[in-house]
């Protein structure tokens, strides 16, 4: 019994208190510290890291095609969202509604894996680490000081990062888009989880952090609409007004040139305003996005045309400045 006794105290102070059987076996043959104790590295670690690589493998792979299935079922709704808007399907379809979001879905995809990857590889490396006996406490405790001290420094950075994510989950707007960002508005030239590059009519690049949008106007999703407001001078005749109104955009609707930026029938919607100058007539267009500013001015264009035609006059805004004596 003590012999038993010693061989296991022997044994427990080669090998240690989780002895392995490669260890103890080793051991009990040599009954050399160092061959047992390289028996249990050879034979019994490499095993084990093999296979934490292999689950991390394993998740990885898991975890992309869980995103992959996740960022279709996003790109397939926008699709169905796009088609569900009243209006033309060919004629939003030709606004490039697919490649926006298959974009989209591809941009969202690429960070989630990134963001999953670098959870499951961090967590694999930690246990690798505990495999090789390193006291993993220390190490923790001051990833959580430093992280701490990050996390207070990049306050902003953080939440830039964050309204990056739901603005592509959401689809807020995406590159090519024209937008009204509050402090800015413009095309959308770039957009990153942190900030989002316009460029005005002016010519001049904004870069704004994503957490400084507080709200967005987008002027190019689906569909747009051009609003045209027509003055007539008082006494005109509004009917015969409106039905000009109506020839003229009917006409530029069914042109060949224009018949893939206008979607829908255009409307009259009738008198909008009475002032000191004249009557106001509103004419309302639906559009491909972007389209509407090339359809307003063509519409203007056609409108003067036929006015002067129909002897239709518009208000003429009088010279009110009365010369001075003697001039």
């Amino acid at each position: 019994m003590p012999i038993l006794a010693l061989i296991t105290q022997a044994e427990t102070a080669a090998c240690g208190g989780n002895a392995s059987a490669a260890c103890l076996f080793v051991f009990d043959r040599t009954h050399n510290e160092v061959l047992a104790r390289s028996a249990d590295w050879l034979l019994t670690r490499p095993p084990k890291i093999l296979l934490i690589l292999f689950l991390a493998y394993v998740a990885s792979r898991v975890l992309s095609s869980a995103i992959r299935r996740f960022v279709d079922g996003v790109e397939r709704s926008s699709v169905r969202r796009g088609l569900a808007q009243p209006g033309d399907s060919a004629s939003l379809f030709a606004t490039g509604l697919g490649d926006r979001a298959h974009q989209r879905a591809e941009t969202l995809a690429a960070v989630l894996r990134s963001l999953g990857r670098a959870v499951i590889w961090t967590v694999a490396g930690l246990t690798v680490l505990g495999e090789f006996a390193i006291n993993l406490g220390p190490l923790l405790a001051g990833a959580g000081i430093v992280g701490v001290a990050v996390g207070f420094g990049a306050q902003s950075l953080v939440r830039d990062f964050l309204s990056g994510m739901f603005m592509l989950i959401e689809d807020q707007f995406g590159v090519g888009d024209v937008i009204d960002a509050g402090d800015a508005s413009g095309v959308v030239e770039g957009l990153s989880l942190r900030t989002t590059r316009l460029r005005d009519v002016e010519g001049t690049v904004w870069h704004i952090p994503n957490g400084e949008i507080k709200r967005v106007g987008n002027k190019s999703q689906e569909w747009s609409r051009a609003v045209l407001d027509i003055q007539v001078a008082h006494g005109t005749d509004l009917s015969r007004a409106e039905e000009v109104i109506k020839e003229v955009a009917d006409r530029v609707w069914r042109d060949e040139r224009w018949s893939a930026s206008v979607i829908e029938e255009p409307e009259v919607w009738g008198v909008q305003g009475m002032g000191a100058t004249g009557i106001t007539i509103r004419l309302v267009v639906k559009t491909r996005p972007g389209d509407q500013d090339r359809v307003l001015r063509a519409l203007r264009s056609a409108i003067s045309d036929a006015f002067r035609e129909a002897g239709i006059q518009v208000p003429v805004v009088q010279n009110m400045h009365t010369p001075p004596e003697g001039g």
